[in-house]
């Protein structure tokens, strides 16, 4: 896996690292119902990685901002949530992660947008369905968290379709030594005018004849997200076999929010044809970022049909 570029940890402390992180790893991972063992990637991969990134950070002036991306369903969260636990349990880092699925617009902008601008863009997800400025201001003002200050991080519930109320929000305290920001679409690029004309499925056929919401997006991309991702230190892609794969797993998290969503509120959960038109609303950027994105990312994960992580590719010195 060419794992072992990343760090130059010597035997014993990966021993002790490892001792000191495994228990709280490999209960999240059950928490997070994770079929594959993941002992194996602790080590492979989690560990030293975090060695990585930790080193940066001595190089670093303030908070290192990472960038994750990967298609829906590839394991975002998932990545997220256990490499701040190896960050924090077995390299003594303060670590904070949210998605930019929490600053998406809240139900009621998007519906204005979509009156506005075109229909699909009352659907979350693409490129404009997103508050750039809550992100940048957000990712501002945790750079200058400083001992004993306290942040409130917004977030979004994909069950009932909306961003929660504040007092829902999670709270950090700072100072910050790394912020994880993850997203499907963190870290892509616009496309050019001509490669919008020829419509990649069926959505953008029937219901985007015109362009218009095609445009609308790519231009959203040349414009404030341009400057939202100008604030990533680095960039780590979650790659996927294919669109195939996207649909697959996708459905699996749509069960997974099905089955831990609470009771108490108005579900928004998607079928299988609900699911499938949802996904077109990606297939554009997701396509194009799987084709360009792996020559330019600092690191790429390349995930296997069994959801499991079997190769590193380490693009820039700059990670070690």
């Amino acid at each position: 896996m060419r794992s072992q570029i990343l760090h130059n940890l010597t035997a014993d402390e990966m021993n002790r690292i490892t001792a000191r992180t495994c228990e709280s790893f490999l209960v999240a991972a059950r928490q997070m119902k994770i079929g594959n063992d993941l002992e194996q990637e602790l080590t492979d991969i989690y560990i030293p990685l975090a060695a990585a990134l930790k080193k940066k950070t001595e190089r670093h002036d303030g908070p290192l901002v990472i960038g994750v991306n990967g298609a829906q369903g590839a394991g975002k969260s998932t990545l997220c949530r256990l490499l701040q636990i190896v960050l924090e349990h077995g390299f003594d880092q303060h670590v904070t992660s949210f998605s930019i699925d929490d600053i998406y617009l809240t139900c009621a902008e998007r519906k204005k947008l979509a009156q506005q601008v075109h229909p699909l863009l009352a659907t979350r997800g693409v490129p404009g369905t997103h508050d750039v400025e809550l992100g940048l201001n957000l990712l501002s003002d945790l750079r200058e968290l400083k001992t004993g200050q306290n942040l409130a991080i917004p977030r979004f519930d994909k069950a009932i379709d909306d961003r929660l109320p504040r007092e829902e929000w999670m709270q950090v305290t700072g100072p910050l030594d790394l912020i994880l920001f993850e997203g499907w679409c963190v870290g892509a690029l616009p496309q050019v005018e001509e490669a919008l004309a020829e419509p990649v499925n069926r959505l953008e056929r029937v219901e985007d004849p015109e362009l218009i919401w095609r445009r609308y997006v790519n231009r959203q991309l040349q414009e404030g997200y341009c400057r939202l991702f100008a604030e990533l230190d680095l960039l780590i892609m979650l790659k996927v076999p294919g669109m195939e794969s996207v649909i697959n797993w996708r459905s699996l998290q749509e069960q997974k929010l099905n089955s831990s969503s609470s009771q108490q509120r108005h579900h928004k959960i998607m079928d299988a044809a609900a699911l499938e038109r949802f996904i077109m609303h990606y297939e554009r950027l997701t396509r194009t970022m799987l084709q360009e994105m792996p020559d330019r990312a600092h690191l790429v994960l390349e995930l296997n049909s069994w959801h499991q992580i079997d190769g590193v590719r380490l693009n820039m010195e700059t990670v070690n």
